[in-house]
């Protein structure tokens, strides 16, 4: 039977070198711009984050660069600020060499998250990639696990597992989705009392250990 994974991006298979309001004002200093502006600039992004966001805030601040620019910039300080563990890639790549399909589902916009997942250079050890923005569904809805499934290539059956550290989105969406989980505890107790996860590990190698004793067919 396939064996099928999908993963988290944010805070499973990634975590940020250093916080979004920094990258923000990393991003803000580096165009010249004041406290005031800065902090504008923050609300904004917080409210939402696009090309659209930056073209009206081009205009209200005077900036020189064009909206696509700005967005460019914005975009790879985020994704420059992504790191992960090295056992992390080791992890996926023990993965797919036992014959797992590994792919990526992740809530967020599409070209941070791309870039995220560029920037670390963990593009080279799954299958698929799937953003909710492009998508046009978010976790937990069932529907998107459906079509992260499809970019793999294969279908959702009781046999496919999600990995990922949110309760809400990850572990009760799988649930949701007639799937398995595995929640990446870091640590922490399970916080119930939503539907208690199928397995828990503290990150992504251990949790690859896992799945990896679960033979050909996941059970």
């Amino acid at each position: 039977m396939p064996k099928l994974v999908l993963i988290d991006l944010d805070h499973t298979l990634i975590e940020r070198r250093i916080p979004v309001a920094a990258s923000t004002a990393e991003f803000c200093a580096a165009r010249g711009l004041d406290e005031n502006a800065t902090r504008r600039v923050a609300d904004a992004l917080k409210r939402s984050a696009g090309r659209q966001t930056f073209a009206d805030l081009r205009e209200e601040l005077g900036l020189a660069e064009d909206a696509d620019e700005l967005w460019a910039g914005y975009v790879a300080a985020l994704g420059s600020a992504a790191v992960h563990r090295p056992e992390t890639l080791t992890g996926l790549d023990r993965l797919r060499a036992a014959g797992w399909t590994v792919g990526i589902l992740s809530n967020g916009v599409t070209d941070v998250q791309r870039a995220k997942i560029t920037t670390a250079g963990i593009h080279h050890h799954v299958d698929a990639v799937c953003i909710s923005e492009e998508a046009g569904a978010r976790k937990p809805d069932p529907e998107i696990f459906r079509i992260a499934a499809e970019r793999c290539g294969q279908s959702l059956s009781p046999e496919t597992w999600m990995v990922g550290n949110n309760p809400a989105t990850d572990i009760t969406g799988a649930a949701a989705a007639g799937i398995r989980s595995l929640w990446i505890s870091a640590g922490r107790p399970w916080p119930g009392p939503q539907p208690a996860p199928d397995h828990c590990a503290p990150d992504v190698a251990s949790a690859a250990d896992h799945l990896l004793t679960l033979g050909a067919a996941p059970a």
